[in-house]
């Protein structure tokens, strides 16, 4: 599903952000992404979305070649990843409801679709029952459950979860993980990307580390070893 070949990225003057990173992710994986800040998670999470270019080797997703992709693909590939951040960039004006089905209605979809799927994806993660609250009337981990529903709405084939319970309490946190392996159990490959060594630990899934661009470690049934 995912593979970086001899994947390197440096940033001015010198900084190796990825150093000829080889990683190969099956479909319907959960896997997790460690290691302190700085050592290169985000630019491997940017770069798959391709908000960041490799300078060498290569990145394969879904049987595709996105090294270089052209611009006017980028739309199509990122409606196969969903992508979810720390911070929910949910607009504060619109609804839960509104914020998902935006994310359908700048790609052009009918109202049609639009209306058969928010109710689905919101159902999903558990929040049928408040589509109509804004952001600041619901709790952080309401904001979290709405944010992967939006991410869910073009039922992509990889899930990336950059840090998505870093701003989170434990019981929330533990509630957005159990919906990440939920949606792991569809068929979704998953990436977690993350800081919190309880999470890892528990989870008992592949878990990579990654130090200063390169992998380290790479265990099947791993534990947070940093």
């Amino acid at each position: 599903m995912i593979q970086f070949i001899n994947a390197s990225k440096v940033y001015p003057p010198d900084v190796k952000a990825l150093d000829k990173i080889n990683l190969h992710i099956l479909p319907g994986e959960f896997v997790s992404v460690v290691g302190q800040s700085g050592t290169g998670k985000t630019t491997l999470i940017k770069s798959l979305i391709c908000e960041e270019k490799i300078d060498e080797g290569q990145i394969i997703v879904g049987g595709w070649d996105i090294t270089n992709i052209k611009k006017s693909e980028i739309p199509t590939l990122r409606r196969q990843i969903g992508v979810i951040f720390q911070d929910f960039k949910l607009l504060p004006k619109k609804t839960l409801q509104e914020n998902v089905a935006f994310a359908l209605q700048v790609c052009g979809q009918p109202p049609k679709k639009i209306n058969a799927i928010v109710p689905q994806v919101l159902k999903i993660v558990g929040l049928e029952n408040k589509i109509n609250r804004y952001p600041h009337e619901v709790s952080g981990g309401e904001q979290q459950r709405a944010a992967i529903a939006r991410a869910l709405v073009h039922r992509p084939k990889i899930l990336l979860a950059d840090e998505p319970t870093g701003n989170l309490d434990s019981i929330n946190a533990d509630e957005i993980i159990e919906l990440l392996l939920k949606i792991n159990k569809f068929g979704t490959t998953v990436v977690l990307v993350t800081h919190n060594r309880e999470i890892v630990n528990r989870l008992k899934k592949r878990v990579i580390t990654i130090e200063t661009g390169k992998v380290v470690s790479d265990q099947a049934v791993g534990k947070y070893i940093l």
